[in-house]
């Protein structure tokens, strides 16, 4: 039997579509500056990359307040509990038509692979990410601050991680469609209500 729940709160669901279009706008606009393509012109998407990654920074701080302050950090708590069967259901499992092994709750709504992947997200990727776009943007200053660093090595590794989150975005955007129905996930999302067995 299938139960509602409310799972997203108003500030989730608006931090996540936030958070979504500042990491796709960013890729956008790096893969611009990088010469892949030409959508704004260098020096726009230079401008616009540079002001949406600070936007991010500040999503990112806030968000970071609002978690700890309403104690929404527990659901990133790491948890091995079936994460073997959690790993097989996502590689095998799935295509057979089987039941996902982890059920969600107002107490845990991520299942283990989710919170150790979100919390390797928001602790080292995105983190990494946004220190070396910052000393990337402050290159100038690298005297003033002793740091000697080659500038190659901070544009290489913010490209890499760059494409890490890429491929996040593609295995997020994919599971979101292994819900009950091809949207169901996606809907949730949106008005903070998601379906769950009971």
């Amino acid at each position: 039997m299938k139960v509602k729940l409310y799972l997203y709160t108003r500030f989730e669901r608006f931090w996540h579509w936030s958070q979504a279009f500042l990491i796709i706008f960013l890729m956008v606009t790096g893969f611009e500056v990088h010469g892949s393509y030409k959508i704004f012109g260098y020096d726009a998407a230079c401008r616009w990359h540079n002001q949406a990654g600070i936007t991010l920074l500040a999503l990112s701080a806030f968000a970071i307040f609002w978690h700890l302050t309403t104690g929404q950090w527990r659901h990133y708590q790491p948890s091995f509990d079936n994460l073997r069967g959690i790993i097989g259901h996502y590689l095998i499992g799935i295509m057979r038509g089987d039941k996902h092994p982890f059920h969600k709750s107002e107490e845990r709504k991520l299942n283990p692979l989710q919170s150790l992947s979100y919390l390797f997200l928001k602790v080292v990727i995105l983190p990494l990410q946004l220190v070396s776009g910052l000393l990337y943007y402050y290159y100038n200053e690298w005297i003033n601050w002793g740091i000697t660093a080659r500038l190659d090595g901070v544009a290489f590794l913010h490209t890499a991680v760059g494409f890490v989150l890429l491929l996040f975005l593609v295995v997020h955007i994919y599971l979101t469609t292994t819900g009950g129905t091809l949207l169901s996930y996606t809907k949730s999302m949106f008005t903070g209500w998601e379906e769950v067995e009971e």
